[in-house]
């Protein structure tokens, strides 16, 4: 089955953009090409990538019966200098906290994110490398 995704943005000064779900049942989101009063497109790919593993690896430990406490992603993206200057390669630090967290059981689930489940990872050029590493506490 095919699932259709609709959104709409309107302009609202300068680079300022305000986007979200067409149907208007969620709020809407501020983007802001100059980076300066917003997070910019390419800033939300990466916040968008982060969140997408992120809520994988939420589902994965809690069906394996993982008590989290906290889980917090510091994502960094490399970019090209000429145009367009996509990003070439994806880090991703993963900080997990929890009763009976493992790192070998994270480093699965994000594997499994990463390989097979993030939309957004998959929704990505294929020569974008994307790397992880993880803190268990």
């Amino acid at each position: 089955m095919v699932k259709v995704v609709e959104m709409g943005m309107r302009w609202v000064q300068g680079l300022q953009f305000e986007g979200g779900p067409s149907t208007g049942e969620r709020p809407q989101i501020l983007v802001d090409g100059d980076s300066k009063v917003a997070t910019s497109p390419i800033e939300l790919l990466l916040l968008s990538a982060a969140t997408c593993s992120a809520a994988d690896v939420v589902i994965i430990l809690q069906k394996q019966r993982v008590a989290l406490a906290a889980l917090e992603i510091a994502i960094r993206g490399t970019r090209r200098e000429e145009h367009p200057r996509r990003y070439t390669a994806i880090a991703m630090h993963f900080t997990v906290r929890g009763t009976g967290v493992d790192a070998d059981q994270v480093r699965r689930a994000i594997a499994l994110s990463i390989e097979k489940y993030c939309s957004v990872a998959a929704s990505l050029a294929p020569d974008i490398q994307i790397s992880y590493d993880v803190t268990v506490g």
